[in-house]
């Protein structure tokens, strides 16, 4: 499939080292509008507020160690060089329900051929919406490589 035709896309989240039972998957399904991006995740951990950073990521790849897991994942995806929010692979928090979360949005910052190939990021914290660069979000704890559907 080309890319330039590619209308869905989907990564498989895994886990951290820390985090191994952290798994689930996040689609995205191009639309007129926008992106539809859902995502479901099971194995959360308990936090004191049991929400989580959710970012497209401009990286290609989940590798790491358990000291810094997923650096190649790289920073938000944020092609225009925007102060965060405006990152545009910012979006909303996950929230946790006794560890599974469950989340859709349409979002009209990215095409679905635009972040393929690239990764998308759990962090242990909630994004704030002001902190640079990225929100305060904290260490990533699970990464999945965007891939295209066919």
């Amino acid at each position: 499939m080309q890319k330039d035709r590619i209308s869905r896309a989907i990564a498989d989240i895994r886990g951290s080292e820390e985090y191994p039972r952290l798994c689930g998957f996040v689609s995205f399904r191009q639309e007129v509008k926008g992106v539809l991006v859902t995502a479901k995740i099971s194995g959360l951990p308990q936090t004191e507020h049991n929400v989580f950073a959710f970012h497209v990521h401009s990286g290609d790849n989940c590798g790491g160690t358990d000291k810094e897991p997923f650096p190649l994942s790289d920073g938000h995806y944020n092609p225009d060089k925007s102060p965060h929010p405006d990152h545009r692979g910012d979006l909303p928090p996950l929230f946790s329900c006794r560890g599974i979360a469950y989340m859709s949005v349409l979002t009209d910052r990215f095409t679905v051929k635009e972040i393929v190939g690239r990764t998308i990021i759990i962090h242990i914290r909630p994004d704030d919406f002001m902190s640079q660069p990225a929100g305060n979000s904290g260490k990533k704890i699970a990464c999945g490589k965007i891939l295209p559907c066919h």
